[in-house]
């Protein structure tokens, strides 16, 4: 879309942008002339009848460009098209934006997060993040949190983790399993799941002595 287009439509019509989608051009990866082009969309109403042709226009560009737009926009899962029966009954191709929402939701949310998370002290999410190699998800988030908040130490946490990816997991139902499993057992700081760790492992030597003491392999999810 080009830039003299794209200021003909604004004052040929009138287009609402809510300045939170305008700050969220990058984590939507998408360039400003699919951003005009899914604000357009988004004016029109979620779940509204595809029609390119008035697409085409309403915003004095090209049929070519207009699929293109949809092309880029589906392949980046921000809108979609569907048949669906109208009101009528009748089956039509109908533009969705939920995608488009639902991206728009969890950004809102990790902002948050991340927001609070900053405020406190704590760096128990950058030393799991360090560990798995990889941001963590906003509910991966909330469930640190919530460990943190049910009175669970950081060192005790940070245990966890180790253990999980000593096992090669990264997983964060596996480490909730192993916080809960210290927890039935009375492990309460790092000592006793040194010990912990301890009895295992002289439990193996007894079975096998074979057995290599430095890898930790007790699957918390089989005991």
């Amino acid at each position: 879309m080009k830039s003299s287009k794209i200021m003909d439509f604004f004052k040929d019509g009138n287009i609402v942008i809510p300045l939170f989608f305008f700050k969220r051009i990058k984590e939507l990866d998408i360039n400003y002339d699919e951003f005009i082009f899914l604000m357009y969309l988004y004016n029109l109403g979620n779940k509204h009848v595809f029609n390119p042709e008035k697409y085409s226009n309403d915003l004095n560009i090209d049929l070519a460009s207009i699929m293109q737009f949809i092309d880029k926009l589906t392949n980046k899962k921000l809108i979609r098209v569907e048949v669906l029966s109208n009101d009528k009954n009748v089956m039509e191709e109908t533009i969705i934006l939920d995608d488009f929402y639902n991206k728009l939701s969890l950004l809102t949310i990790d902002e948050a997060v991340k927001e609070e998370n900053n405020s406190s002290n704590s760096n128990i999410f950058e030393v799991i993040e360090k560990e798995f190699g990889r941001t963590l998800t906003p509910m991966e988030y909330e469930i640190s949190k919530a460990w943190l908040d049910n009175g669970m130490s950081e060192d005790l946490i940070k245990e966890a983790v180790k253990e999980a990816v000593m096992n090669n997991v990264t997983n964060f139902r596996y480490i909730d399993k192993i916080l809960y499993e210290w927890g039935k057992n009375n492990i309460k700081t790092v000592e006793d799941v040194n010990n912990n760790r301890k009895k295992r492992k002289e439990e193996k030597e007894k079975i096998d002595d074979s057995v290599d003491l430095d890898i930790v392999d007790w699957d918390w999810f089989d005991e």
